[in-house]
C-alpha cells in the first residue's frame, strides 16, 4: 500500500476544487448572468406597485380605469425601450407630475412625512422612559402600604373566621 504525503494531497485537491467551482460556474455562464449585463431590467408589476393612477389616486395595480390602462402602456413603452427604474419614475414625473408617485419625495416639505412618525415615536418612548420608573416606585410604595395595614381587633378577626367557616 502506497502512503500520501500532505504534498500530494494538496496536489490532487487543487484540480478537485479547480473543476467544483468551474461546475458551480457553469450555470450562470450559461444564462448569461454577468455578461455585460450591468442594468438590471425591471418590470411593469414592479412599477405598478409604486405609482398611482392620476384620475383615481390609488394605487395603479389596482386601479381599472382607461387612464390606468395609458399609464401601463406608457411604462411598458419604457420598459421596452430598456429604461431602468429610476428613469420610468423621472419620466413618469415628467409626464403626469409628482402626484403619479404612491411615496413622496424624501426632500422639502415632503420630508415631513417620513420625519413626523419618527419624532412622535421618540417622544413616546422618551416619555415611557421617564414616566414607567416613577410609575414602578409608586406601585412598590403602595404596596408597602398595604403590608403595613391596621390589623383588626380580636372580635372582628373571629367574626370574620366564622363567616369563612360558614362558607367551607
Amino acid at each position: 500500500m502506497r502512503r500520501t504525503t500532505a504534498g500530494s494531497r494538496t496536489a490532487l485537491l487543487a484540480p478537485v476544487l479547480a473543476l467544483l467551482l468551474g461546475f458551480c460556474l457553469l450555470p450562470s455562464v450559461a444564462l448569461g448572468v454577468g455578461a455585460g449585463d450591468t442594468k438590471a431590467r425591471t418590470s411593469l408589476p414592479v412599477i405598478e406597485r409604486q405609482v398611482m393612477c392620476v384620475t383615481c389616486k390609488i394605487p395603479l395595480e389596482v386601479a381599472e380605469s382607461p387612464q390606468a390602462n395609458r399609464e401601463r402602456e406608457f411604462i411598458q413603452g419604457l420598459i421596452d425601450e430598456g429604461q431602468d427604474e429610476a428613469q420610468i419614475k423621472r419620466s413618469l414625473v415628467a409626464q403626469y407630475g409628482p402626484t403619479v408617485l404612491a411615496l413622496p419625495s424624501a426632500q422639502g416639505f415632503d420630508l415631513t412625512v417620513y420625519l413626523v412618525p419618527l419624532a412622535v415615536f421618540l417622544a413616546l418612548l422618551a416619555t415611557l422612559t421617564v414616566l414607567l420608573p416613577r410609575w414602578r416606585r409608586r406601585a412598590r410604595e403602595q404596596a408597602g402600604s398595604v403590608l403595613d395595614a391596621p390589623r383588626l381587633d380580636p372580635a372582628d378577626s373571629a367574626r370574620l373566621e366564622a363567616d369563612l367557616a360558614r362558607f367551607d
